[in-house]
């Protein structure tokens, strides 16, 4: 069976079955090539409020189904993923520009989120609570109503899925605005696959749509909870519209993550992990490592490891060849790529490797002799760049890693563990790995960052999910009506 024929969807959002858009119809492009490989429906205000409607007239129903039979809905998702990796991975390739090992990543996850979810649905839900009266006292969690998700491109499959799991487990009914660009993979895979699944009609709205949508999205009434990953200058956004009509937004946002290289570090090992944290998917990763701090006694020749190694990864068509890195998604993010690494260099950085492109195919770049106001190294580049910059001490690491708004991901690495943790211990961040580079993510762990990458921890284990997804209500039973002095 073929899980995304054209037919069934080419044209149409998914918005209690498969609907007309009265926004129309937008072109799905294949970043590496130009080509048009498919149409989908493009949701305007109405179609989000039309959704967001049905979504709360259904979610009663789906709230009061029993827990083994949400569970078993989400089961057979996880293992639609599974069977379907082939398929859906080729969308990632095309439409998003990754490459097969990177998708095969976003398949197996958007699996493993529905499996976690579905032992969401058993998971205990409110605890006793002592009173001093003679009542027995509940604090119990309940579903919030209608989940608003919006998802972003870099892991198009992967970020959105990662709300709309557990929030459909814990009896909420979900409206996905997944990015245009990646409307395929991160939209009509997810409701494919819901749909196949069995999932009751009116619960999943998939609605591609631009800034409009979204913000018909954040607003609308039936809508409690927003789930929003992208970048921070659209999450402070997101989160101020929210504030005003009084509901929660989970903000996972940028980052400029740091990876540190202590004095003792393997230095092979450690230029593997660099490459590996600035250049997968093209750096296009919240997590990605936009800051190398290397010890000065390894510096130089890290920047000479880390160099010949951008200088051998391939660059091209994942569709066509086997590379290293795809295509940036689009013009824009590409010029703004190119624009940091020129004023870098024009500021004083030496281009250590890349620093140019043909197309969308950007070179895997490493910039030395870098300082803290080096564009590409203040900035979030959010693409295949790695500013390395020297460090003395400890503290001066500890200084120069915490002086970023951002606060998502660190990596240090060292032969003393203890050591590293305790210079983690000195630098604000959300998510650390101890002789790893900075990206990493589980469906079981928990993920999110501080300062300006957002709101904490929201995603990943039921602790993380039960917060974002539900309220809690405080409930009280009496064996008789008490008496009052009235």
């Amino acid at each position: 069976m073929t899980l995304l024929h054209a037919a069934t969807w080419q044209g149409t959002l998914y918005s209690s079955g498969w609907t007309e858009a009265t926004g129309g119809t937008g072109a799905v492009r294949s970043p590496a090539t130009g080509e048009e490989i498919g149409r989908v429906g493009v949701a305007n205000a109405d179609d989000v409020a039309r959704a967001c409607g049905r979504a709360a007239e259904a979610q009663r129903a789906w709230a009061a189904t029993s827990y083994p039979e949400r569970a078993a809905v989400l089961r057979r998702a996880g293992q639609l993923f599974a069977q379907h990796a082939a398929e859906i991975g080729d969308w990632l390739v095309r439409e998003a520009g990754s490459i097969p090992p990177k998708a095969a990543v976003e398949t197996d996850t958007a699996a493993q989120e529905c499996y976690e979810a579905a032992a969401l649905t058993s998971h205990p839900l409110g605890e006793i609570v002592p009173s001093a009266q003679p009542r027995l006292s509940l604090a119990r969690r309940l579903p919030v109503g209608v989940v608003g998700v919006i998802a972003p491109f870099n892991f198009p499959l992967v970020l959105a899925i990662r709300s709309v799991a557990p929030a459909l487990a814990l009896g909420n009914a979900v409206v996905l605005k997944p990015d245009a660009r990646t409307a395929v993979s991160g939209g009509v895979s997810i409701a494919r696959v819901f749909e196949e699944a069995g999932l009751p009609e009116g619960l999943l709205h998939v609605l591609p749509g631009g800034v409009d949508a979204g913000a018909a999205l954040v607003a609308d009434p039936h809508v409690r909870v927003i789930s929003f990953t992208g970048s921070t200058a659209a999450g402070r956004r997101v989160g101020e519209a929210a504030a005003r009509h009084l509901k929660r937004a989970h903000l996972e946002l940028g980052g400029n993550s740091a990876l540190i290289v202590l004095d003792d570090a393997d230095l092979e090992l450690a230029a593997s992990a660099g490459a590996w944290g600035s250049f997968l998917h093209q750096g296009q990763i919240c997590m990605t490592t936009g800051r190398h701090l290397v010890h000065e006694s390894l510096a130089e020749r890290y920047v000479q490891r880390l160099a010949e190694k951008a200088d051998h990864l391939p660059v091209g068509d994942p569709a066509k060849e086997q590379v290293a890195l795809g295509p940036i998604i689009d013009e824009h993010q590409r010029d703004k790529i190119q624009s940091l690494v020129t004023a870098s260099v024009d500021a004083g950085a030496r281009l250590a490797a890349g620093g140019t492109y043909d197309g969308l195919f950007y070179r895997p770049t490493v910039l030395a002799d870098v300082t803290p106001t080096t564009p590409a190294y203040a900035q979030e580049v959010f693409g295949p760049v790695a500013p390395v910059l020297a460090f003395s001490d400890l503290d001066e690491a500890a200084a120069l890693a915490g002086r970023t708004e951002y606060g998502l991901s660190l990596g240090i690495l060292s032969r003393d563990v203890m050591k590293a943790m305790a210079l983690a211990e000195r630098i604000p961040s959300g998510i650390v790995h101890i002789n790893d580079q900075t990206v990493s993510d589980e469906a079981v762990a928990p993920f999110g960052g501080v300062g300006a990458s957002g709101t904490g921890s929201r995603f990943g284990g039921p602790a993380a999910n039960v917060e974002a997804f539900t309220e809690t209500q405080w409930l009280t039973v009496r064996g008789d009506i008490s008496r009052y002095p009235f």
